[in-house]
């Protein structure tokens, strides 16, 4: 695995979401019809892109965040918690009478959760809201599929003609159209969303496989399997969007894709340690501390 690297990485943008987690923890998940008790709910920062934007910030990349709030509390939530984890949220926009998005999330007794989103102000967001300089000193462009599918192809076409690493993360999965893919230089995957995509035409392709760990395909290189980090969950809400930050945050410091792998494998895990998702992501010395503690 390759340790972190030593200078700051050239500029990460994410484009994406931002959403309120509602966090009820119960024993188990209900049965249809069924209701359950629950613990005290939580509203906590949240939303696919803006995990990914905290978690690359959090491990020294530079980040810009594109997306959109409402103008009310949950919006204001995830302002300030980006903001403290040092991502650049100028290009966020606030929508008025649009709420802010939401994910009602259950996490049972052991780590694991279901997430319903809603979308609110994170529909809103259109390619008229990507600034013509954008990606200006762009190193990588982060993106996944909680915002309009539209806006996604219009900044990885961008991405692309500004010369910049466009790394797409196919979740929530969806039929996506075959433009996106032709802009995508690094595709995203867990095993579930890569035997539904099929043929996609993309030649650098990370596939993660929960305890099995993550496959890495390079290209014309042969596949490369880097092996899962064993540990106890607490909570696994927001560990995929730890690993996608991580992933933007070693390519834009030149890592090789296995090394980016091998790294991101341990963030994800060093965040199922901890309840919650932005809150659980590792700085880089944290990370440090996580690796040497780790059984040899």
């Amino acid at each position: 695995m390759e340790p972190p690297a030593t200078r700051r990485p050239d500029r990460i943008v994410i484009v994406g979401s931002l959403n309120a987690d509602l966090i009820v923890r119960t024993a188990r998940f209900p049965k249809a019809g069924e209701t359950l008790r629950g613990g005290d709910l939580e509203i906590l920062p949240g939303g696919k892109g803006a995990n990914q934007a905290v978690a690359a910030a959090r491990l020294g990349g530079s980040v810009r965040m594109v997306g959109a709030v409402g103008d009310d509390g949950n919006g204001n939530l995830l302002l300030a918690s980006v903001a403290q984890a040092g991502v650049d949220a100028s290009r966020v926009v606030i929508r008025r009478n649009v709420p802010t998005g939401t994910a009602v999330i259950m996490v049972d007794e052991e780590g694991e959760n279901t997430i319903v989103v809603s979308a609110g102000a994170n529909g809103t967001l259109s390619p008229q809201d990507l600034a013509p300089d954008l990606f200006d000193g762009a190193a990588v462009l982060g993106l996944c599929l909680e915002i309009p599918i539209d806006t996604v192809v219009s900044a990885a076409r961008a991405a692309r003609q500004a010369g910049v690493t466009v790394l797409t993360n196919l979740s929530p999965y969806g039929q996506v159209p075959p433009e996106l893919l032709r802009y995508t230089d690094v595709l995203l995957v867990n095993e579930h969303e890569a035997a539904q995509l099929g043929d996609h035409g993309v030649s650098r392709v990370i596939i993660t496989r929960g305890a099995a760990g993550v496959t890495v395909y390079g290209g014309d290189t042969d596949p490369v399997d880097v092996p899962a980090v064993r540990v106890d969950p607490v909570d696994t809400t927001g560990c995929g969007d730890a690993f996608m930050g991580a992933i933007a945050r070693q390519l834009a410091a030149d890592s090789t894709l296995p090394d980016a792998a091998g790294y991101a494998a341990a963030v994800g895990a060093f965040a199922a340690t901890r309840s919650g998702a932005q809150a659980a992501y590792p700085t880089e010395a944290e990370l440090e501390a996580f690796l040497a503690s780790l059984p040899r």
